[in-house]
């Protein structure tokens, strides 16, 4: 259905934002749609072509099934959760336990072990479906969800602050320049801009960002350079493409196990781009679905030599910055993502944005995150004078953050970030309510 509107409903439609959020973009235009969909790009952009730099999977593959996985994840959501897959971290130990230094032979192996985790994912989205959400929502009560929130933001933070202060793993005063005026534009243009300005504050500042770069030497265009006019062009990206994964039990038993942390940690993003946008996902269009997209999307990946999709907070974090909520430009966002995907040249010229711009933008995004699971703590109105809220909000801030990885076997490791979670979820489903849980207007 095309909407069409005039100059003067246009205006006030621009006028509105940032009020209330922007729930339908196309209100402003498919131009603008178009750029609010390429800062959505930026911003998933450095972490998720991070993983297979990590691995020894192509980028351009890494780029292609995100963005793919994102249409399908959409088409499965009902168009309703604006959510971004981008590759995921939690997976990195796994793909170094199975091909430690990203061996082409071993690699297939791997892939096949983040294949299977995606039915993992399908299984869960079938149970939820059959007996319903209000089985798993309630282990995820607002003392278990706002501090896994806040946990997931600061957990990012230490990556952030990294990118943002250092180069060439030394503390450089020019890199904390660059991100000094990164941050400086993000928040003049989110406090002070209006109307269309007031969406961009993430692409106005990567733009300023990069500008200053350049004097300084921090441009590094040789990625472009070498890139292939069409990324499948590339032999050894074909190569990659082309082989089927390769069943191994040692790496079904490393990988595929992954996916119950991963799965909590959806469930987290989920009720994060929840609360952000102010409807419940939960139950429209349905954890289950979200779930069995997620889920769907990483199986493709690893069987076409692809890594594991999950959810990403970073994407979440721009809808809290600039308040515009249409999961179209989500999917805009996704396009470009596979057009990255298929044109080496275009990907290599966005992978020479330099860290201190990449991490100022993601101190921002972050700490937008952790401030969501505040917002949440807040809105609920819990009582922190309550032993069982203080409690169980202590346990999770402690290993959430504290705990890098628990190893289960030799070869499967759990986050700290799942362990809170699971301990959070436990404590809050035996610890009794009390009279003063929470706070009485």
């Amino acid at each position: 259905m095309v909407i069409s509107m005039s100059k003067n409903d246009k205006k006030a439609a621009t006028a509105a934002i940032g009020e209330k959020g922007l729930f339908d973009a196309r209100q402003l235009g498919m131009p603008k749609m178009l750029i609010l969909g390429i800062q959505h790009m930026f911003a998933m952009f450095g972490a998720t072509v991070l993983v297979p730099a990590l691995t020894g999977l192509s980028v351009s593959t890494t780029l292609l099934f995100a963005g793919l996985g994102t249409l399908l994840f959409h088409f499965l959501a009902k168009g309703r959760v604006p959510a971004f897959l981008g590759s995921s971290f939690a997976y990195l130990a796994g793909y170094w336990a199975i091909a430690p230094n990203g061996e082409t032979d071993l690699l297939p192996y791997a892939c096949f072990g983040v294949a299977c985790s995606g039915l993992l994912y399908l299984i869960l989205a079938a149970l939820i479906k059959a007996f319903g959400p209000g089985k798993v929502m309630k282990y995820f009560p607002p003392i278990v969800t706002g501090p896994i929130i806040i946990v997931i933001g600061l957990r990012l933070s230490g990556s952030a602050i990294n990118s943002a202060f250092y180069w060439n793993g030394e503390f450089s005063m020019k890199a904390v320049l660059v991100t000094v005026v990164v941050l400086a534009t993000v928040i003049c243009i989110s406090v002070f801009a209006k109307g269309i300005y007031n969406l961009m504050p993430i692409l106005f500042a990567i733009i300023v960002g990069y500008l200053v770069c350049i004097p300084m030497g921090f441009i590094d265009m040789t990625p472009m350079r070498e890139a292939h006019a069409l990324s499948f062009l590339d032999q050894n990206i074909m190569a990659q493409v082309l082989c089927m994964p390769t069943f191994q039990a040692d790496a079904i038993l490393a990988i595929a196990p992954i996916a119950l942390v991963t799965l909590i940690e959806h469930v987290g993003d989920i009720t994060t781009n929840s609360a952000v946008v102010g409807k419940n996902f939960m139950i429209d269009p349905g954890i289950h679905r979200t779930i069995l997209g997620d889920g769907i999307a990483t199986t493709v990946a690893g069987l076409l030599g692809g890594p594991a999709n999950t959810t990403y907070g970073e994407n979440t974090g721009v809808l809290a910055v600039t308040k515009n909520y249409d999961p179209a430009v989500i999917r805009i966002a996704a396009v470009f993502a596979i057009v990255l995907g298929l044109f080496g040249k275009i990907g290599g010229m966005i992978t020479s944005i330099p860290g201190p711009v990449t991490g100022g933008i993601s101190i921002v995004l972050y700490g937008m995150i952790s401030s969501v699971g505040v917002r949440i703590l807040i809105n609920s109105r819990l009582n922190f004078g309550n032993s069982r809220n203080l409690m169980i909000a202590a346990l999770i801030f402690v290993l959430g953050i504290g705990c890098d990885s628990i190893p289960v076997t030799g070869t499967v490791t759990i986050s700290g970030l799942a362990l809170a979670a699971v301990v959070g979820m436990i404590l809050a489903a035996i610890l009794p309510i009390g009279k003063d849980d929470v706070i009485e207007e």
